[in-house]
């Protein structure tokens, strides 16, 4: 099933998601294969359950955009163990469609998280995936990427925001 993607103001994007209890559940399983159906139709790398207005701390990368099952990452409950290095590249996110920043994040990242049936794992990514990782991250703490821009961008985002909903072109 495909969800709709929440955009923002939405207040699920800015709250930190529940951590999740029960694992290697149909319910679960159907979850995150629909996170995958939902983020591939909107042409996106990364996507976190908040997002399809969902509070959970789940969220799904795959940075072959579904052309590579092997490079498909589940992170629930994620905690990011360590970070280096900086990168400044431009970010853009599925719940502030039509917005692009330069975001200066870690280079390389490692991620401690559990799948579907609860087992801890570790994961590393460096330069894109380490951004995606971080980008997905920050979804579930109720962080959104223009957090990490500066206060005049930020508020011009939000100032364009308000105008499209009043237009009633912001969904």
């Amino acid at each position: 099933m495909v969800y709709p993607i929440v955009f923002f103001p939405q207040p699920v994007l800015e709250t930190q998601a529940k951590t999740v209890e029960e694992f290697d559940t149909l319910e679960l399983q159907a979850l995150v294969d629909d996170m995958f159906e939902s983020m591939y139709a909107a042409k996106g790398v990364g996507l976190a359950a908040p997002q399809i207005g969902i509070s959970k701390r789940i969220a799904v990368v795959d940075l072959s955009v579904g052309e590579d099952a092997a490079q498909r990452i589940v992170l629930i409950n994620p905690e990011i163990s360590s970070k280096s290095g900086t990168q400044i590249s431009e970010e853009g996110c599925l719940s502030i469609p039509g917005f692009r920043e330069q975001v200066t994040r870690p280079n390389k990242v490692t991620v401690r998280a559990q799948d579907a049936k609860g087992e801890w794992f570790e994961t590393s990514g460096e330069e894109l995936l380490a951004r995606a990782l971080l980008h997905e991250t920050d979804h579930l703490h109720g962080r959104l990427y223009i957090s990490h821009v500066s206060s005049l961008k930020r508020d011009l985002i939000r100032r364009k925001v308000r105008k499209l909903i009043k237009a009633g072109e912001w969904k």
